[in-house]
């Protein structure tokens, strides 16, 4: 399916952002529910950190896979599944009474959900159909969308949590919000069309050749490990840290709101940061950063002032990974197969959020404090700045062939 005159630029983004915004935004909501499902129900705090970093696993496992059905087949119908398994996946949790409920809910269906309708699958449309010359800011005004999704939405789902009956309530306002996604994908509809740049005649097999033979693609996927580890763990525990040191109840939601709110200028920011200047170095710096701000607030006295500085700094530095990364793989590899690629590199990611989670929950249920996992975030966030140096990040010789083979028919 080819693109039709209305799908302009501005509707992709517009629509796209919209996307990225329900799928991310109500999933930062998970970790406001971790508390007051896990006591309502019973349950240790082990019990909902599997279950969300299960979905982290599966929405990794599947990014590459759902990837090539985007690039081969259009997003659109990715899109539309991703929002339907979104919405079952939320209901199923509404009425959870047993571990395996939540289990299926919210770690295998909604698994499902965000690797259908995640940044590689709607930022691969965007970085087909805009100009090349102004990819990365596009991309990173995309990601910020995400992000406006933790503004918007999750000072919303604590007001739910606060104001209505039981958190199963609020729990089926968010499924109904996710099925928005369903009608929204029709708008990106022939979005793997070829970009104006795109020479390529490559099969799959030789685009995953390629990218498995590039020392700097798998740096790449191994810095992505990090970012994962990092940004999930604290998206998932932060409010629940905060309640364990005395914070009121509102400074969890505050906390992801305020990533959130300072996302979205980080993401356009090295979005921009990214036409001008070495994606690589650039990523070196914010695992750096990241990794300064993490110690610092670990070091000092845990204050309403010293999370609104924590929360801001990391926000500027939260998901401006991914205009980053996804551009560094459109640059190296072209936008062909720009969605499986990248898919490739959130398994890594996913792989970290995983762990990130998991662990966070295991070893606050060992010891009853998460002082390990923030000294290893630290320690990740340091080695990440030193993985993504060596990277070669012009494109392969193979892009520059294609071009000049494809003049004469022009």
């Amino acid at each position: 399916m080819t693109m039709r005159a209305w799908q302009t630029p501005l509707i992709l983004i517009l629509s796209g952002s919209v996307i990225v915004m329900l799928a991310f935004g109500i999933r930062v909501n998970f970790g406001l529910y971790m508390d007051p499902i896990s006591s309502d129900l019973g349950w240790g705090r082990g019990v909902f950190s599997f279950a969300i970093a299960l979905q982290s696993i599966i929405w990794g496992v599947t990014t590459p896979l759902v990837g090539y059905i985007a690039d081969r087949y259009g997003p659109a119908r990715v899109l539309a599944g991703g929002g339907i398994c979104y919405t079952a996946g939320l209901l199923v949790m509404s009425q959870a009474a047993a571990p395996l409920e939540a289990t299926m809910g919210i770690g295998v269906l909604t698994g499902f959900a965000m690797s259908m309708t995640g940044f590689p699958i709607v930022l691969s449309v965007i970085g087909r159909q805009v100009d090349p010359s102004k990819r990365s800011f596009y991309l990173g005004v995309v990601s910020a969308a995400g992000s406006s999704g933790q503004v918007i939405l999750v000072p919303f789902g604590q007001w739910m949590l606060s104001n209505t009956s039981h958190w199963s309530v609020s729990m089926m306002v968010l499924a109904l919000m996710t099925a928005v996604i369903v009608p929204l994908s029709y708008a990106l509809s022939g979005g793997n069309t070829r970009a104006r740049d795109d020479y390529s005649n490559q099969t799959i097999g030789e685009a995953i050749r390629e990218a498995g033979g590039h020392r700097g693609f798998k740096l790449l996927v191994a810095g992505y490990f990090v970012c994962g580890a990092q940004t999930m763990f604290i998206g998932a525990h932060l409010p629940a840290y905060l309640s364990d040191l005395g914070q009121p109840a509102y400074m969890g939601a505050l906390a992801l709101a305020l990533i959130g709110g300072f996302n979205i200028a980080g993401c356009i920011m090295w979005g921009m940061l990214g036409n001008r200047f070495s994606k690589k170095k650039l990523l070196s710096l914010l695992y750096f950063l990241r990794a300064m701000a993490m110690l610092v607030f670990i070091a000092t006295p845990i204050t309403p002032l010293t999370v609104i500085f924590f929360t801001s700094t990391m926000g500027l530095l939260w998901l401006g990974t991914v205009p980053l990364t996804t551009g560094l793989v459109a640059q190296m590899f072209g936008t062909k197969f720009m969605s499986t690629l990248v898919g490739f590199t959130f398994v890594s990611h996913q792989i970290g959020s995983f762990l990130g989670i998991y662990l966070g929950g295991v070893v606050y249920d060992s010891i009853g404090n998460y002082n390990p996992i923030f000294y290893g975030g630290i320690f990740l966030g340091v080695a990440a700045a030193f993985v993504h140096f060596p990277i070669n990040e012009s494109p392969v010789p193979r892009l520059a062939q294609e071009a000049e083979a494809a003049q004469p028919a022009q």
